[in-house]
């Protein structure tokens, strides 16, 4: 049997990334001329791609490649990096890392961003590999983020002979769905960018409410 796998959610499970994000959506609605959002409504643009943020919130569909590129002339310009590693998650994957769990982040942001930021903040050292979607977001979901990692690492499908244990961990809904469609199941975390209930509703098998017991939580959950 092969090693247990564990996918992580990036923005809002290992990194408070909405700093960044919600300035540079923030700034995409101003170059367009149009309203900018609450800042309760710019939260929820933490964790799906942004090209389904943008139509979600009020851009009309004929201007959201207008309003991507708005939003990735500052995001990569430094927005990028303006987040912090949530306290207590180096340790928590280097606890799972040492009970013998291969580590992967499986994000919706695109790879050539969460790579470049995985290395900057130290996650990298601490993942066996990095997983995004493609620069172009819309032609990506988090199922087929979650794909390419199962594919890449050459692991037999969850539920295969020989296949170990697999687990996404996320603060979204798209997270339990995404994972679902391979028949994996989904350890919300309470710490990100979900609204009230909505974990719950979208099937995560359980929610774990701070960051020290997220490796306790997970490896219950791979022994289940």
């Amino acid at each position: 049997m092969t090693s247990p796998l564990v996918l992580l959610d990036l923005d809002g499970t290992l990194m408070d990334s909405a700093p960044g994000i919600t300035a540079s959506a923030a700034h995409a609605y101003r170059a367009l001329g149009l309203d900018v959002p609450d800042a309760a409504t710019l939260r929820t643009f933490v964790g799906p791609p942004i090209t389904d943020s943008f139509p979600a919130h009020g851009v009309p569909p004929e201007r959201v490649g207008e309003a991507v590129a708005a939003y990735r002339s500052v995001y990569a310009d430094g927005g990028m990096y303006d987040a912090t590693v949530f306290d207590g998650i180096p340790d928590a994957l280097t606890a799972l890392r040492e009970a013998g769990c291969t580590l992967a982040v499986a994000t919706s942001k695109p790879e050539v961003y969460a790579q470049p930021v995985c290395e900057k903040f130290g996650l990298a050292d601490l993942v066996d590999a990095v997983f995004g979607a493609p620069l172009d977001e819309s032609t990506s979901t988090k199922a087929d983020v979650v794909e390419r990692a199962l594919v890449t690492l050459d692991l037999p499908r969850p539920g295969a002979p020989g296949a170990g244990p697999v687990l996404m961990v996320g603060d979204r809904e798209h997270d339990v769905h995404g994972a679902a469609v391979h028949a994996v199941g989904c350890l919300g975390v309470a710490w990100g960018y979900a609204l009230d209930g909505e974990l719950e509703r979208a099937g995560a098998l359980a929610v774990v409410d701070a960051v020290d017991d997220l490796a306790a939580a997970v490896l219950e959950l791979l022994r289940g």
